[in-house]
């Protein structure tokens, strides 16, 4: 983020309305507001580096009421605003644009779990709440919030509740939109849209809060939800194999729910190269198998049952699958620590492609049955319009979603191969939606895919959003260019 002087920062105020800054400050008192240049830069900066956006001010609204004043100011002084989380996203949709005309609102400080309720097996949670506290304080009461992705640390529910967030575990408990009940929405005109019941079945008319769950701050600002608990598992079982082929690793999928009884919670799919960049830029890394394979799966079962007895089952499968050939090689995790050693590789992937530098990246989904048939077409169109790429196809092929990132050639500029990013994404998008998939699984449109969103979606479905957009939305101040 470049320096900026007070100069810089009046020009920027004159584009939002002093008056209007200044009852802003005044709602959320002298915490709840940033202007200092070196202290909003980390706010205007994406995960990724693609952008850095500009604003007047950053808001730390502590309340829903604080949020609510403030929306009520910006629609009056039609005065765009963007809402941020954690800024862990893919997309760029939680930064403002450059031209500084955006105010930025964080919600990191609306992080009460305001209850916990184990015989409803519910949590309701603010969406400042990072989303590992969330899962700790589920596991103190006996219970399981599922949610599960690499930047759980950091990422906050109410920004994994406006991206949809999937992650790991999607197979068997679904997306962030499967583990809402209830949703607190602050609406563009500073309304606020009290919905949180805690209610598994409400057929009351149109269920209103599915419009706001992976509409990426565009309708309106997710302050708090009600989130669906599970039995605490009692028994992990964490596999690590070695397959032939993508093609051996779904049917190796169908076998794997099948002996456990539907008990698989995640299932990846992983390249050779995967290994080989995390074992070559994450210190610490072993290789956990004695050879190298091209194609791995990494599976985890649970269940809640302490007498289920659920290792012998998988080994046994495991040992049908290796007879069968769906299997090379396997290792089952023998303590915590040694399945923690397996999910550390597939974690630090992200980091260690983001180190290996001028990566391409594509978060899409196809039907599970198509996966192979997807791997197979689209490294063949990558690799016609750019010989020596390598391919660094992963994810959770358990719900058909695959993360088919390009590692450029090796001894190539990292920039020039960056540059190429749109042919790439092309190529590959135009299988997937030949396949019946989606050009973003998990990660969102935000504002890196909104042209390809544009080129693919469904006329008639983009002109619905559209219309939605302008009747809750019709000035347009909620996070504008994105999504649609």
């Amino acid at each position: 983020m470049e320096e900026r002087g007070s100069a810089a920062l009046t020009a920027l105020a004159k584009i939002v309305p002093p008056a209007a800054l200044a009852e802003i400050k005044e709602v959320l008192g002298p915490k709840g507001w940033i202007e200092a240049p070196d202290e909003m830069a980390r706010y205007l900066t994406d995960e990724r580096r693609l952008y850095r956006g500009r604003t007047p001010l950053v808001l730390r609204p502590a309340s829903t009421a604080e949020v609510s004043a403030v929306l009520a100011i910006c629609h009056r002084e039609r005065i765009p605003l963007v809402p941020q989380g954690g800024n862990t996203g893919m997309v760029g949709g939680g930064v403002p644009y450059e031209h500084g005309g955006e105010l930025l609102l964080s919600l990191a400080r609306l992080n009460r779990i305001r209850r916990l309720d184990p015989l409803d097996y519910t949590m309701t949670a603010e969406a400042g709440c990072v989303l590992a506290e969330l899962q700790k304080a589920a596991a103190e009461a006996d219970r399981l919030f599922p949610l599960s992705l690499g930047a759980e640390g950091s990422c906050m529910i109410g920004g994994n509740l406006s991206t949809n967030a999937g992650g790991v575990q999607v197979l068997r408990y679904g997306n962030a939109r499967d583990l809402a009940l209830g949703l607190e929405v602050v609406l563009p005109d500073g309304r606020v849209l009290e919905g949180l019941a805690a209610l598994r079945k409400d057929n009351t008319g149109y269920d209103l809060k599915q419009l706001f769950i992976g509409a990426e701050g565009t309708l309106g600002v997710i302050t708090a939800a009600v989130l669906k608990l599970f039995p605490l598992p009692r028994e992990t079982v964490t596999a690590l194999v070695a397959v032939p082929s993508p093609k051996d690793a779904i049917a190796l999928l169908a076998v794997a729910r099948e002996a456990s009884g539907d008990q698989l919670s995640a299932f990846e799919l992983m390249p050779r190269l995967l290994f080989d960049l995390v074992l070559e830029h994450i210190p610490g890394v072993v290789d956990p198998l004695a050879e190298a394979y091209e194609h791995y799966a990494l599976l985890e079962f649970s269940t809640p049952d302490a007498k289920a007895s659920l290792r012998p089952r998988i080994e046994s499968a495991l040992e049908e699958a290796l007879e069968k050939g769906l299997v090379r090689d396997a290792v089952i995790a023998a303590s915590e620590s040694q399945a923690q050693a397996l999910w550390r590789i597939r974690e630090s992937v992200t980091e260690a492609h983001k180190l290996d530098r001028g990566g391409i990246k594509h978060d899409v989904s196809v039907p599970v049955s198509r996966i192979a048939d997807f791997i197979a077409a689209a490294s063949e169109a990558c690799r016609a319009l750019e010989p020596g790429v390598r391919v660094l196809a992963f994810g959770h092929v358990g719900d058909g979603n695959v993360h088919f990132n390009l590692c450029r050639p090796r001894g190539s500029d990292p920039a020039a191969f960056a540059a190429r990013a749109e042919s790439f994404h092309r190529a590959v998008h135009d299988i997937v939606v030949a396949m019946g998939g989606s050009i973003s699984a998990e990660h969102g449109i935000g504002r890196l895919k909104r042209g390809e969103f544009a080129h693919y979606g469904a006329p008639l479905e983009l002109e619905l959003m559209r219309r939605l957009k302008g009747v809750i939305d019709p000035h347009g101040i909620m996070n504008p260019g994105k999504v649609i």
